[in-house]
């Protein structure tokens, strides 16, 4: 615990689309970041991993899984320890988008918003991703979004939605 004694809540999206050999495949990749992750607190639950459709350039499909966390970690020094976790599972830093072995967001934290020049919380762009709301979903799905106030149930049945067929002009 910090000298203040807080301790926060911290919602991550965890996800892996490239094996490191084929023992450490992307679903196992996911399990070890979990691992690696209790040792910054207390995981509180985590999501099973789930096979999704890569976005971008990427042609390989995605393990993905969120959990939640409880650490006296502030959000920059989380930010850091989960970098950290990254590169020790290969993550290398060079094409936006592209395969990697591991990728972990702060998606959201019991403090609400924050901002600083490495890092925004909430993530800005979770509530439109089904990679993201999905696993979130199955443990945080009354954690609100602190600028809209939906919770992530909500979130995700707004994305699952489907979208209107337009109507033929003339």
């Amino acid at each position: 615990m910090t000298a203040s004694g807080a301790l926060h809540l911290y919602a991550l999206a965890l996800g892996s689309n490239r094996a490191l050999s084929a023992a450490r495949t992307p679903a196992r990749l996911v399990q070890e970041a979990a691992l690696r992750i209790s040792a910054l607190g207390y995981v509180r639950a985590m999501a099973p991993v789930l096979l999704t459709s890569p976005l971008g350039p990427s042609a390989r499909q995605f393990a993905n899984s969120a959990l939640v966390v409880e650490s006296a970690l502030k959000p920059d020094e989380m930010l850091q320890a989960l970098q950290r976790i990254e590169g020790q599972l290969g993550r290398r830093r060079y094409r936006r988008w592209g395969a990697r072995s591991m990728d972990i967001d702060i998606i959201l934290w019991s403090g609400g918003r924050w901002q600083s020049r490495s890092l925004i919380i909430p993530h800005p762009a979770f509530h439109l991703r089904e990679f993201a709301l999905a696993p979130l979903c199955r443990v945080a799905p009354c954690w609100r979004h602190p600028v809209s106030g939906l919770s992530v149930r909500h979130l995700c049945a707004q994305l699952r939605k489907a979208a209107p067929i337009p109507l033929p002009r003339g």
